[in-house]
C-alpha cells in the first residue's frame, strides 16, 4: 500500500511510547501523518535512534518522503524533590524558594537552576503550568521570599514559569540540547526546533553549532515566552520556520492574548515565506477519548483557514490511548476545511517579500497561471528548495509536486504547506525529462488525461541555476 494524500496542511505526530511500535508508526504515516516530532524533554537516545532507522524504513518502503523534526528540550526550570512527593500550598501563605539539594516542604522549595538574583521583587512565579503563581516580596542572592496568590497541590519536577523576569544568564541552548543536538546532526534530523526562543541572537547561535559540523539541517523557532513576541519580526527573519508553542506561552502570558499572537504570528510567516506550526492542546481530549471535542476540531480548522503550514499532536500521539484515531481525526477536519474553503488559496497578492528578481517573478506568474487556467497541479524543479517555499507561500489551489534529485530536501518539504516531492536523479535532456515526470505523475495517479498543468525550472542545465523558464502541458 503506498501512502497518497492530497492535504496541503501537514500533520506532524509526536512519537513516544504509544506510537513507537514500528506497525503503529507504519499506520500512522499511512493515515496522514507528513512529519515525525522528537521531543527531547523524554525519551532515551536509544529510542529515538530507533524511531528514527524506523522512519527512514518506512519512508523506502513506501516511497514517499518523510521529515523528521528534532525537538530540543530548552532551559527548563523544574521544582526540586519533595517531602512525601508533594506539598499543598495555601492562598496568602508565605514560600522561600532556594537554590539548593534539599527535601523541600510547604515552607521552603527548591528549584534546579541558580537564578535567584535575577528575581526581581514583585514579579510573578508559576508553577506546574500557571496551576500555582506565586508573588516576590523580598529577593537576594541566596534565596527568595514569596506569598503564595493562587496556592494548589505541587507535585516534585513541575515546572517553573517566570513571565515577568529577563533571565539573562540562562542560555536558550543548554549543555543537554547540545550533547542532543549533536546526536540529532549525527542521525541526520530534518529540522531541529529550538525551546524557549527570547531573540534573534537564540537562532543564530544554534546556526553557528549547526553549521560549525558542516551541516545546513534548517531551524524551528518555538515561541512561548513573552520577549519572543516582542523580537517576533527578528526571530522569523533568522529562522526557516515557527512553532507556535501554545503551551508555555499561554502560562507565561494572558491566555486570552495567545489566539491574537497565533494569528499575528501566522500572518507574518505567510508573508515572509517561512513555515509555521500550530502545536498544543489542538486533539487534548484524544489523550483518553476516541473523538475530539467540537471546540478542537473548531481550533485544527482555524489554524488551517489561518494559513498554517502544520498543525502537530502532542500528548495525543505520544502517550495517548489512541494515537492512529487521533491521526486520522486531524487528517479529517484539515481534508474538510481545505475543500469547502476557498478564502486559504491564492495568496500571492498579500506577499510583501518578493525581490525584483527573475525567478521569483516566475514562480508567482506560475502560480497566478494554474488559478486562470484551473491547473491541476504546478511542478517546480528545485535543488535548492527556493522556489518550493516560494511557490507555497503562494497558496495555489493546485497540487504542487517538487521534483529533486536531493532525497533530504524531499524529506525537509514534507512540512511545508502543499508540497509533496519527487525524487527524480536523471540527467537526460530538459524535454525526456518533463516526459518522464509527466509519466510519474500519471502513473500515481496524481495526473489524468486532459489534465492541464504548469512546470517550472531551470534552463539549460535543469539542476542548476535558478528557475528561468514555464511550461503548460495538457496530459495527453
Amino acid at each position: 500500500m503506498k501512502k497518497v494524500f492530497n492535504n496541503k496542511t501537514k500533520v506532524i505526530a509526536t512519537i513516544g511510547p504509544s506510537s513507537s511500535n514500528v506497525e503503529v508508526l507504519r499506520e500512522m504515516i499511512l493515515s496522514g501523518v507528513d512529519v515525525v516530532r522528537l521531543n527531547f524533554s523524554h525519551g532515551e537516545k536509544n529510542l529515538h535512534k530507533k524511531t528514527i532507522n524506523n522512519v527512514r524504513k518506512i519512508s523506502e518502503d513506501l516511497g514517499v518522503p518523510i521529515c523528521i523534526l528534532q525537538d530540543l528540550q530548552g532551559p527548563k526550570i523544574r521544582v526540586g524533590k519533595l517531602l512525601n512527593d508533594s506539598v499543598d500550598l495555601k492562598d496568602n501563605q508565605d514560600l522561600k524558594i532556594v537554590f539548593k539539594d534539599i527535601i523541600g516542604n510547604s515552607d521552603t522549595i527548591s528549584i534546579d537552576n541558580d537564578i535567584l538574583d535575577e528575581i526581581k521583587i514583585n514579579e510573578r512565579i508559576l508553577l506546574d503550568d500557571g496551576k500555582i503563581e506565586l508573588k516576590v516580596f523580598n529577593s537576594s542572592k541566596k534565596e527568595i521570599l514569596t506569598k503564595v496568590i493562587r496556592g494548589g497541590i505541587l507535585l516534585p519536577r513541575k515546572g517553573v514559569n517566570l513571565p515577568e523576569s529577563d533571565i539573562s544568564s540562562v542560555s536558550s541552548v543548554t549543555e543537554k540540547d547540545l550533547n542532543d543536538l549533536e546526536f540529532g546532526l549525527e542521525n541526520n534530523v530534518d529540522w531541529i526546533a529550538l525551546s524557549f526562543v527570547r531573540s534573534e541572537k537564540d537562532i543564530n547561535f544554534l546556526r553557528e553549532k549547526i553549521n560549525s559540523k558542516g551541516k545546513k539541517t534548517k531551524i524551528i523557532a518555538k515561541i512561548e515566552k513573552p520577549q519572543a513576541i516582542k523580537n517576533i519580526d527578528k526571530i522569523i527573519k533568522a529562522s526557516d520556520g515557527l512553532m507556535v508553542a501554545r503551551g508555555d506561552l499561554g502560562v507565561e502570558m494572558p491566555m486570552e492574548t495567545v489566539p491574537i499572537h497565533q494569528k499575528n504570528i501566522v500572518a507574518k510567516c505567510n508573508k515572509a515565506f517561512k513555515p509555521v506550526i500550530i502545536a498544543t492542546q489542538m486533539l487534548e481530549s484524544m489523550i483518553n477519548q476516541k473523538t475530539p471535542t467540537r471546540a478542537e476540531s473548531n481550533d485544527v480548522a482555524n489554524a488551517v483557514l489561518d494559513g498554517a503550514d502544520a498543525v502537530m499532536l502532542s500528548a495525543e500521539s505520544a502517550t495517548g490511548n489512541y494515537p492512529l484515531l487521533a491521526v486520522k481525526s486531524m487528517e479529517k477536519i484539515i481534508s474538510s476545511v481545505e475543500k469547502f474553503s476557498p478564502e486559504i488559496y491564492y495568496k500571492f497578492e498579500k506577499n510583501k517579500y518578493l525581490k525584483d528578481r527573475v525567478n521569483e517573478s516566475l514562480i508567482t506568474a506560475s502560480c497566478r497561471l494554474s488559478k486562470q487556467i484551473n491547473a491541476k497541479a504546478i511542478v517546480s524543479m528545485t535543488k535548492s528548495g527556493f522556489t518550493a517555499f516560494r511557490v507555497s507561500g503562494s497558496r495555489p489551489k493546485a497540487q504542487i509536486f517538487v521534483v529533486t534529485n536531493d532525497k533530504n530536501l524531499g524529506n525537509i518539504m514534507n512540512l511545508v504547506w502543499g508540497i509533496r516531492c519527487i525524487f527524480y536523479d536523471k540527467t537526460e535532456n530538459i524535454d525526456l525529462t518533463f516526459e518522464n515526470i509527466e509519466k510519474i505523475l500519471v502513473e500515481n495517479n496524481h495526473l489524468k488525461k486532459g489534465d492541464k498543468y504548469t512546470i517550472t525550472a531551470s534552463m539549460p542545465a535543469h539542476w542548476e541555476g535558478h528557475t528561468n523558464m514555464m511550461k503548460v502541458n495538457i496530459v495527453s
